[in-house]
This record gives structure tokens, C-alpha cells and sequence, in this order.
């Protein structure tokens, strides 16, 4: 099922306002968050526009989290983390998707809930080509 107004759906333009695509993964795609406070912060987006984790098999549910786990990895081995918080959020845009928000220990909110979206870090066309790079090398 497709939902023409989500940008996970539909890519393009809805997309493009707050992420870019980097590839898909086996039940999902994995997309990196704009706003860069947290350097490395990307989204793991289901491929199906479902609401819920309990709307999906089983399978697919830990397909889904293998697909969280190996974009973590990468964001691990890419941007060395000290920590990444883990967000399901949906309540206006309903598609099944985890924030993956890396947290560094010298770095902004470290010790605290990450902000959805701060504002406060945006990186010219080629710093995000070159993050997606380095993730993609690492997935």
C-alpha cells in the first residue's frame, strides 16, 4: 500500500523536505536525516505504508529490525557513536520507521531525549553525498 502525501512512500519532493535516500535494505530503505546535529542520524523507513509493528508478519517484523540493526552498524563503524538512540515515533505521519540518533559524549544532547528535528545542522550537497558514501561503504 502507497500513501501519495508520505515522503517515504512517494520519495521525491515529500522526501527531499527532510531526508535523502540511501539505498534500500531488505524490508526497508534507509534514509538520511537532513538536519545533521547528530552526525550520522539516518532513518530506517518499512516498505510498506503500514502504521504499526503489529501490522506486519513476523518475518518481515525481524527483517525490519536486522534492517535497524545492519544501518546501526554502519552508523557505528562510520561515524564512530558513542551511543545511538533508538526512536519509533508516528502519531502524524504514519508510517513505520525507526530514528537512528547517533549521541556523542563531547556533542549536542549528549545525556538527554533527542530532539525530532533541532533545526540547527544543515551540510551542503557534497557533505551529504560524502556521508552517504561513507555510510553505504560501511553497510
Amino acid at each position: 500500500m502507497i500513501d501519495n502525501n508520505c515522503g517515504y512512500c512517494v520519495g521525491g519532493e515529500p522526501l527531499a523536505k527532510f531526508g535523502i535516500k540511501i539505498c534500500d535494505l531488505s524490508v526497508s530503505q534507509l534514509i538520511l536525516f537532513k538536519e545533521q546535529s547528530h552526525k550520522g542520524r539516518c532513518i530506517v523507513a518499512y516498505k510498506d505504508h503500514v502504521s504499526e509493528i503489529v501490522d506486519i508478519s513476523d518475518e518481515d517484523r525481524n527483517a525490519f529490525f536486522a534492517d535497524v540493526n545492519r544501518a546501526a552498524r554502519a552508523i557505528h563503524k562510520a561515524f564512530n557513536p558513542d551511543k545511538i538512540n533508538y526512536g519509533a515515533y508516528g502519531d502524524t505521519g504514519c508510517h513505520l520507521h525507526m530514528h537512528l540518533c547517533p549521541k556523542y559524549r563531547d556533542g549536542f544532547e549528549w545525556g538527554g531525549v533527542f530532539e525530532m528535528n533541532p533545526q540547527k545542522v544543515f551540510l551542503s550537497d557534497e557533505e551529504y553525498a560524502g556521508m552517504i558514501e561513507k555510510i553505504k561503504s560501511c553497510l
